[in-house]
């Protein structure tokens, strides 16, 4: 799968979110930046740890007229039960079909204990108010996603 150019158009979509409620991109044009990141599965360590992150930095990105999203192909329920549990402030997306992640070209082969399997690459794109993608972090550390996502916002 390749993945989007920066400075075209990103790959609209439309998504549940824990609520079952529809989320799409073009919700945000004109008024928000959009920070989509794309994690393995809720409720995992490394998937709490990034979150978490994000939680505890709402204000920062609320200052910077971002909103985030985190997509995964878990169901509604089980974000919901991840929100519940860490007390998350953003929505998560639910692409069970993984069509969203396939478009963002993070739906690729993983290897965890010498298996190997289809799965979401963890990645995150910084979507511009005008729609227009403007960077992609390939390489993502969960520790410090959040700070990492602040210090690109601040740099574009």
């Amino acid at each position: 799968m390749a993945l989007p150019k920066v400075g075209n158009m990103a790959p609209a979509f439309t998504l549940p979110n824990q609520n079952g409620e529809k989320v799409s991109l073009k919700d945000f044009k004109g008024k928000k930046n959009v920070v989509l990141y794309f994690y393995p599965k809720a409720l995992t360590p490394g998937c709490t740890t990034q979150a978490c992150g994000i939680r505890d930095s709402k204000k920062e990105f609320d200052k910077r007229d971002t909103v985030v999203l985190g997509v995964s192909p878990d169901p509604a329920k089980k974000l919901q039960n991840f929100i519940d549990k860490e007390e998350l402030n953003f929505d998560l997306l639910s692409d069970e079909d993984h069509a969203i992640a396939e478009k963002y070209g993070v739906w690729g082969l993983k290897k965890f204990m010498g298996r190997e399997f289809m799965g979401i690459l963890r990645m995150t794109f910084i979507i511009g108010k005008d729609g227009r993608l403007k960077h992609i972090m390939e390489k993502v550390k969960t520790k410090t996603h959040h700070d990492d996502v602040l210090e690109i916002l601040d740099n574009l």
